[in-house]
């Protein structure tokens, strides 16, 4: 076996391995320089002379790989549409209005607010009423820390 054959299979087995371990674990950045890798092993193996012929040829491929690799980074993050995490923590609420739907009183975790489409516990400095419409401020476990999102009017 000649070291062009060899390389060339090592190209392949190589391409192979990174497109494997992208369906392993996905993300995709690993596609393009597998793909890359596997067609130039290829043409390595059934057409030598395309990339024998110029000495910068292995150079060539390596060059474009990680070109490749460089270029779908930035792709990719450009494409992939960027979204809340799939699940809710009361931390990630953060920042959030809220609506009371059970009165707040201070000191107890009788109170419930409703975020997005899920009630949450919630504690106050002050009594809220319900009906307020509030931030949420802190989150912690299960509960939430809320304030009013206008000052309560005075009497």
């Amino acid at each position: 076996m000649s070291i062009d054959v060899g390389f060339g299979i090592l190209l392949v087995v190589v391409g192979i391995v990174l497109l494997a371990f992208e369906l392993v674990h996905p993300g995709a950045l690993l596609l393009i320089p597998g793909s890359i890798l596997l067609v130039a092993g290829l043409l390595y193996l059934i057409l030598p002379s395309v990339l024998l012929d110029s000495a910068i040829g292995p150079i060539a491929i390596v060059i474009a790989a990680v070109i490749a690799a460089l270029i779908e980074i930035p792709y990719y993050r450009w494409v992939a549409p960027t979204h809340r995490p799939l699940s809710t923590t009361s931390g990630g609420l953060v920042g959030d209005e809220a609506i009371v739907i059970a009165p707040i009183v201070p000191g107890t975790l009788k109170g419930k607010v409703r975020v997005r489409s899920e009630v949450w516990s919630a504690r106050s400095t002050m009594p809220i009423a319900a009906g307020t419409r509030v931030r949420i401020v802190h989150g912690e476990g299960v509960s939430v820390s809320v304030e009013p999102l206008e000052p309560p009017k005075a009497s």
